[in-house]
């Protein structure tokens, strides 16, 4: 078996992604100017280009990488993969990023990044209740550092926890306005993680705020996106046979009702559905001692990701 790349630990900057980086990111590198595919090679081009600061150059970079927009090229500069082309591209299926199935895309693409993006790892992966905080996480997102890790202060665990959050959490002013900053980010639209409630520290005393994910059934977690998923887990998990049981696609590490955090029933009703929203593709075969998902034909993911769309 293929052994893991160490996880991303860094690269944010401790910004969240902002609604018009990855538009722009694709626009610029598609671009006719000359040495395009150098954007983020010369920092003060893209600072220029892009109108942001150094800072915000590195967050772009790292989003727009981990969310399979842009790879890079054995000359170091980038190229807009065909991921990218087919949902931000001039020409694609959502040029300025106003769905949600795309919107629920880019979260499956950060969240099953290679390498993984850590805290996405730990927490949709290994944090088994449905509410945290930030005192309770620490000492989880601790111990699960690679041993020779450089980044174990509290300091840096909790600039990554709260990227993590308020990618999903929109944080409010004083007077529970929300501010504008944090409406930048577009995976808030999808309502995974709220604020429940509060709670004091133990050790300051002050109150800080309790977390839940949602494990409701998501209607935009659409069939055709389920099984654009699956194929993708598929490939990311390294299974080389022709069948996939239900346990690993219900909460296997990096499976699609893991990631989406989508109860039982909600997988399974999806995977009734699978031969017709995979065209063919998959089938899920149930019996009294089976409950698989079986490669029928080879898979064409650009297929099963233009059909997302047409499906809408």
């Amino acid at each position: 078996m293929l052994q893991s790349p160490p996880p991303r630990l860094s690269g944010h900057e401790t910004f969240a992604c902002r609604f018009a980086w990855l538009p722009k990111v694709v626009k610029e590198l598609n671009s006719a100017e000359e040495h395009s595919n150098l954007l983020f090679k010369d920092e003060n081009l893209a600072m220029v280009r892009l109108g942001v600061g150094k800072n915000m150059v590195r967050s772009i970079r790292f989003w727009a990488e981990v969310s399979g927009i842009i790879e890079p090229l054995s000359s170091g500069g980038h190229t807009v993969t065909e991921f990218g082309n087919r949902i931000l591209g001039y020409e694609g299926h959502d040029p300025y990023l106003e769905k949600q199935e795309t919107l629920w895309l880019i979260h499956w693409n950060i969240s099953t990044s290679i390498p993984a993006v850590y805290y996405w790892q730990q927490m949709l992966n290994f944090w088994h209740r449905p509410d945290f905080n930030f005192s309770e996480v620490y000492p989880f997102l601790e111990r699960g550092l690679p041993i020779n890790s450089q980044s174990r202060s509290k300091r840096t665990i909790g600039d990554g926890f709260k990227v993590f959050v308020h990618t999903y959490v929109p944080t409010k002013g004083r007077k529970g306005e929300i501010m504008e900053d944090n409406l930048d980010c577009p995976l808030v639209e999808l309502g995974l993680i709220k604020i429940v409630g509060s709670r004091p520290d133990e050790k300051s005393g002050r109150n800080e705020p309790i977390y839940a994910f949602n494990f409701d059934d998501k209607a935009e977690v659409t069939n055709s996106l389920f099984a654009y998923c699956i194929s993708d887990y598929w490939k990311n998990s390294h299974h080389s046979g022709e069948t996939l049981d239900f346990r690993s696609i219900s909460s296997g590490e990096g499976s699609p009702g893991q990631i989406f955090k989508l109860p039982e029933l909600a997988v399974r009703m999806r995977l009734e559905q699978l031969q017709h929203s995979s065209k063919g593709t998959f089938d899920f075969l149930e019996s009294s001692t089976i409950q698989q998902v079986v490669k029928k034909k080879e898979v064409d993911s650009i297929a099963l990701l233009d059909n997302i769309y047409l499906s809408i």
